[in-house]
């Protein structure tokens, strides 16, 4: 069943980059991408439904990044819906970098149990968006190294069974889930990964209209 935004619903897209999207240089603190497509979208077929939105997303971050800043960021804005994309930096790929960082899946699920534990105790609506990777060709920068098609493949090694964490937390919550990752590849078999996300992982405008898209059919 499709959650329901009342007139005076508050919404929070929270998570990494994707989520982020420059939202502190943007007038109304949501961004250039998702997140400001969906607001407007809402804004323009339900002008007597007025909603609140809100984007805390931060670059780079991962599961424990988000529970380190959960009760400031999220918690006490008391929101009546949180949508939440996090994953792709708890991927593989930051094994190569100076810190090392890995993170097995049954930590990734417990960090992100600990996220949506306090929210589902106080009522707030979820909506999960799956962690997505593309397979893009050729090398592409992520971060400071740059990264071809055989370390992208191990990439996706690493992200199948968190993604599979987060199909299994949405229907331990009840939540609605946007399986983005699936989206993307039925997409990019059509028009190529590329023009969805040029590096595999931080969308084109192209994919930004296209996880709007995706999340306004989980609302009503």
């Amino acid at each position: 069943m499709a959650i329901t935004l009342r007139a005076g619903s508050t919404v929070m897209f929270t998570g990494d980059s994707i989520t982020d999207c420059q939202r502190l240089e943007s007038e109304d603190g949501l961004g250039f991408g998702y997140p400001l497509r969906i607001a407007g979208e809402w804004g323009l077929r339900h002008p007597d439904r007025p909603v609140t939105w809100r984007n805390t997303g931060m670059g780079g971050h991962k599961v424990r990044d988000l529970e380190a800043r959960w009760q400031r960021d999220v918690l006490d804005a008391r929101p009546d819906v949180v949508s939440i994309l996090v994953g792709v930096n708890d991927m593989g790929w930051h094994s190569l970098d100076p810190q090392g960082y890995v993170i097995s899946a049954e930590e990734f699920e417990a960090g992100y149990d600990r996220l949506l534990a306090p929210l589902a105790e106080a009522g707030a609506e979820l909506i999960l968006i799956e962690p997505f990777l593309l397979p893009v060709h050729g090398v592409v920068e992520a971060g400071p190294v740059l990264i071809g098609e055989k370390e992208r493949s191990a990439w996706r090694a690493d992200l199948d069974p968190k993604i599979q964490v987060v199909r299994k937390l949405a229907r331990r919550y009840g939540a609605q889930l946007l399986a983005a990752d699936g989206m993307f590849a039925g997409l990019g078999a059509t028009a190529g990964p590329e023009h969805w996300a040029a590096d595999g992982v931080h969308p084109t405008p192209a994919g930004h209209a296209a996880l709007a898209e995706a999340w306004l059919r989980l609302v009503a």
